[in-house]
């Protein structure tokens, strides 16, 4: 057989190889969390040695030059700020501005609400969430809700929005378990509020990001003022973080909202205010 007609299949075989390297190689990198953090804050301190290692429900890699100690030291603080009650704009928290309601935007968050609640039903029982891959996050730390949060979903939601896949369900705890009461939709940080409006109308749903964070210099980690450093500490500025010695991060997680899809009204399945 000529050289050459004996090359092409060579060719073309190789050429697959490396396609296929490079897609797995991208999804890795893209994959939100793939490097498995390190505890770090007083909360997450709280936590056994055991505690399996997780990504935030926030679903989106750190800022650059930021490492997953820091982003560790903080979900314990992003965890509590996204508690029912807790979601108000800060020096930490940016929260998406209210738009005007347009004609087909009740329409349009209905249609999302009969998908979530199609979609999640069968997650009334938790241990059906469980086995189709959904982690609790921070299970063992004190929370008024919590996140069992399925990290595939979080990635394909960076690219597709199907409203019966959210990233994230919502739990009470219970004596006996956990009860089901809503679900978490997550964005890139990049994301513009056009294309989260997009998403889920702006005019009724709030998303939030967290921001302005300053993480104390590596060494004092361990032993951090945490009144001043952190997602709820008095430190919001660069320059400020800068003064204290300390290392600023503009943005940190990714945009999130929650909905509570059992509620029997669009003011309170939207609400950033849930309770019983």
């Amino acid at each position: 057989m000529p050289a050459r007609s004996q090359f092409a299949p060579f060719a073309a075989k190789f050429g697959i190889l490396v396609g296929a390297i490079f897609v797995v190689t991208v999804f890795l990198s893209a994959m939100p969390g793939h490097h498995a953090p390190a505890f770090a804050s007083q909360e997450s301190r709280q936590l056994p040695a055991a505690e399996p290692r997780q990504p935030s429900p926030g679903m989106d890699a750190p800022m650059p030059g930021m490492d997953m100690d820091d982003v560790k030291a903080n979900e314990a603080h992003a965890v509590h700020d996204m508690s029912p009650g807790r979601h108000a704009p800060n020096a930490h928290m940016r929260m998406t501005a209210a738009r005007p309601q347009s004609s087909d935007d009740g329409a349009r968050a209905k249609e999302i609400v009969e998908q979530l609640r199609d979609g999640i039903a069968k997650y009334k029982d938790y241990r059906v969430a469980l086995a189709d891959g959904y982690k609790i996050f921070l299970p063992n730390l004190k929370q008024p809700e919590y996140h069992f949060t399925n990290y595939g979903n979080g990635f394909f939601e960076a690219f597709t929005f199907e409203p019966s896949r959210p990233t994230s369900l919502l739990y009470k705890k219970t004596s006996t378990g956990y009860e089901l009461v809503g679900a978490m939709y997550t964005m890139p940080k990049r994301a513009t509020e056009d294309e989260l409006n997009e998403r889920i109308p702006l005019s009724l749903a709030t998303w939030h990001l967290h921001t302005n964070l300053c993480m104390p210099p590596r060494d004092q980690l361990p032993n951090a003022d945490w009144t001043k450093f952190g997602l709820r500490g008095s430190i919001s500025t660069e320059e400020g973080c800068h003064a204290a010695g300390g290392r600023f991060h503009p943005v940190i997680f990714g945009w999130m909202v929650h909905v509570y899809p059992y509620e029997d009204s669009l003011d309170k399945i939207f609400t950033t205010d849930h309770h019983d």
